[in-house]
């Protein structure tokens, strides 16, 4: 089981810590002003090796499991970062493990564990489609060696800033299949021979300065060696990488948590108003520890989830339960830290306003609240499905 005392993974949490240190709240204050990347942090993070953390051994990485994931992205965001900038090279790490072939492992794994090569992007979600995964409408076609890839994506971050793309396509038509599931496969794009070779990007200017992107493919032509494993059955193999995602982004919702009580509660000992501090009003008290007791709550659930991942087993229930509750915890804490900040939280100084933003997108990805609440009724409750 895994260990979820006050003192799990000191060694680790230390480390993180001590390299985010070096990137204080001036840096990222002025990445988001700029509207810009963290390209020194995760450059950092990568020469460290955090970001290989889930690579094995013997492929240059740490050999890690989600469980030590989720604490190095939880560490990122609490010491005041946004582990958004990153998490793609993370969570894609499942998929290619557990479904590439040894051949594929052998070619990019070393590079992506070295800094040589990037997998950041992750591109599922469709315009038309959203979260109904299985009616997406991007194409691919065997030609010979090749897959000619045809569509059209949405929300697929990072694409600037990576040089590999776990792309899902359908490679059978949703009305040839049995399972609706069936007839989608999973392929590694190299971005740097696809951009503007049959596929051009969009940027999306948003909220939280989170580099996102609309992606058009026109004819795109990748060899069949970078299909992952067999076809047709992507759609079951890229739920590893989905649950691995929720976890990991279970947890940046809990490092948030932690800031977002850490400052209020240094904040709120040393505001005097009416003579008092306002940390020894229970108006102020009570909201402040109740948001603390659900990131700790939800913690324990990421763990959960972790757990159940790194051992193999199933645990779609447990990560997007913890994925729910971490980011309404993390919301939560955010609202009590801009209320009793007062006009100070929507000053940039303070980078109350700027992690607010950052934690409130979460609310509504990876997978919205909506979505995981019917997903419990359904498969955990036995509700009939409602859609």
């Amino acid at each position: 089981m895994s260990d979820t005392s006050p003192h799990a993974f000191d060694d680790i949490r230390s480390a993180v810590r001590d390299l985010c240190a070096q990137f204080p709240a001036e840096y990222f204050r002025k990445v988001d002003e700029e509207r810009g990347y963290p390209d020194a942090f995760v450059r950092a993070l990568t020469e460290a090796g955090w970001l290989a953390a889930l690579i094995p051994q013997e492929y240059g990485g740490s050999g890690l499991g989600l469980t030590e994931a989720s604490v190095i992205m939880e560490e990122i965001n609490r010491s005041g970062g946004n582990s958004g900038a990153c998490h793609g090279q993370m969570y894609n790490m499942g998929t290619l493990l557990r479904h590439g072939s040894d051949e594929q492992k052998r070619n990019y794994l070393p590079r992506i564990a070295s800094g040589d090569l990037r997998l950041q992007s992750m591109g599922v979600t469709e315009p038309t489609t959203g979260t109904d995964t299985t009616r997406i409408k991007t194409t691919a076609v065997r030609r010979g060696d090749r897959y000619v890839i045809n569509g059209q994506k949405v929300w697929i971050s990072r694409i600037q800033h990576s040089d590999l793309m776990i792309l899902l396509a359908r490679t059978t038509p949703l009305e040839q299949v049995t399972r609706k599931a069936d007839g989608m496969s999973i392929f590694i794009v190299d971005l740097r021979e696809a951009i503007g070779h049959g596929m051009a990007v969009r940027p999306i200017a948003n909220m939280v300065n989170h580099e996102t992107n609309e992606l058009f493919f026109d004819n795109l032509e990748i060899p069949v060696e970078n299909l992952i494993g067999e076809e047709g059955k992507g759609f079951r193999y890229i739920l590893d990488g989905l649950n691995a995602e929720r976890a990991l982004i279970a947890a940046e919702c809990i490092g948030d948590g932690y800031w977002f009580v850490d400052k209020v509660t240094a904040y709120a000992k040393e505001r005097v108003v009416f003579g008092r501090p306002i940390g020894q009003n229970q108006g102020v008290q009570f909201p402040i520890a109740r948001a603390f007791i659900n990131v700790e709550a939800a913690s324990l659930m990421r763990y959960e989830a972790c757990r159940l991942f790194d051992a193999g087993q199933h645990c779609g229930t447990q990560a997007n339960m913890a994925k729910l509750l971490a980011a309404d915890a993390s919301w939560e804490a955010a609202n009590a830290c801009l209320q009793f900040h007062g006009g100070f939280g929507f000053a940039n100084e303070y980078d109350v306003e700027r992690k607010f933003r950052e934690t409130r997108l979460y609310q509504v990805a990876p997978i919205s609240t909506n979505l995981i609440l019917s997903y419990v009724a359904e498969h955990v409750l036995g509700l009939p499905r409602s859609f």
